[in-house]
C-alpha cells in the first residue's frame, strides 16, 4: 500500500507529473523515430529561450529543415476531480469538473502556439501530448479536437493517436528517402547518358579523322605507286635494250 501512496504523492507533484508526461512521450518517439529526426529540450523560434519538449525535423524549402513543436501537458489532478465527479452522480458537478479540465487543456494549447509555433521555422500547427488515453477520450468528448486546431493551430494527441501520426511521418520519411535515392539514380544516369554523348562525339571526329587519313593513305598509295612502277618500267625497258645493244657490239666484234 505504501508503493501506492508514494506514486500518488509523487503524481501530485505538478513537475513530477511534467516529467513522467515527457518521458513517456520520448519513449514513444524513440521506439518510432531514429535519433537524428527529433530534438529534445530545444528552442523552435529564433530567438526565444523557450524550449519545446520534443521537435521533429521536417523537410522544408531546399536544405533547410522546419520543426514540428510536441509538448507532454499532464493535468492529472483535474482529471482524478472528474473520475471523482462521475461517482457522485452529480451531472452539475460532473459539468464544473469537466469544464474546469477544458479551460486549463485550452490554457495549455494557447501557451504552446505562443511560445513553440513560428512560420516559416516550424510547421503552422504544434502537437499537445496527453499521456492518459482517458484523458485523451473527455478531451475529444469535449470538442477539443477542433476547437484546439482551429484556434490555435494545436493538435491533440494521446498515447495511441502520437504513435499512428509518428508512424505516418515515419513512412513519409521512408518514401522521401525513396524518392531522393531515386533522383540519385537519375542523376547518376542522367551524367553517364552525358559523358556518353560526349564519347561518341568524339569517336565520331576521332572516324572522320580516321576515314579521312585512309583515303588520303588510299590516293598516297595509289599515286606514289603508279609512279614508282612506272619508274620501275621505264627502268626495265631500259635494261632490256643495253642487253639489245650489248648483244649487237658482240655480234659485229
Amino acid at each position: 500500500m505504501s508503493g501506492v501512496d508514494e506514486l500518488k504523492r509523487a503524481l501530485s507533484n505538478v513537475k513530477t507529473r511534467g516529467i513522467m508526461g515527457e518521458i513517456q512521450l520520448g519513449r514513444i518517439l524513440e521506439e518510432i523515430l531514429s535519433p537524428d529526426i527529433y530534438l529534445k529540450e530545444t528552442p523552435t523560434r529564433p530567438g526565444s529561450s523557450d524550449r519545446v519538449e520534443y521537435a521533429v525535423r521536417l523537410p522544408g524549402d531546399g536544405n533547410r529543415s522546419i520543426f514540428l513543436p510536441i509538448d507532454s501537458k499532464f493535468p492529472l489532478e483535474d482529471y482524478y476531480v472528474v473520475l471523482t465527479a462521475y461517482d457522485t452522480n452529480d451531472s452539475k458537478q460532473v459539468e464544473a469538473a469537466l469544464k474546469t479540465l477544458e479551460t486549463k487543456i485550452e490554457r495549455f494549447a494557447a501557451d504552446i502556439a505562443s511560445k513553440y509555433i513560428e512560420v516559416p521555422y516550424t510547421t503552422n500547427f504544434a502537437v499537445l501530448f496527453l499521456p492518459i488515453e482517458g484523458l485523451y477520450a473527455e478531451a475529444i468528448r469535449r470538442g477539443l479536437i477542433e476547437r484546439l486546431q482551429t484556434k490555435y493551430g494545436v493538435v491533440l494527441a494521446g498515447p495511441t493517436t502520437m504513435s499512428a501520426l509518428l508512424n505516418s511521418l515515419q513512412i513519409g520519411f521512408k518514401t522521401l528517402a525513396i524518392q531522393k535515392k531515386s533522383q540519385e539514380v537519375w542523376h547518376v544516369l542522367a551524367n553517364a547518358k552525358n559523358e556518353f554523348d560526349k564519347f561518341a562525339d568524339v569517336l565520331a571526329k576521332a572516324q572522320e579523322k580516321i576515314q579521312s587519313a585512309g583515303t588520303e593513305l588510299d590516293k598516297l598509295i595509289g599515286t606514289r605507286t603508279r609512279m614508282i612502277q612506272s619508274k620501275l618500267k621505264n627502268l626495265e625497258t631500259l635494261g632490256e635494250s643495253l642487253k639489245v645493244e650489248d648483244t649487237k657490239v658482240d655480234e659485229e666484234e
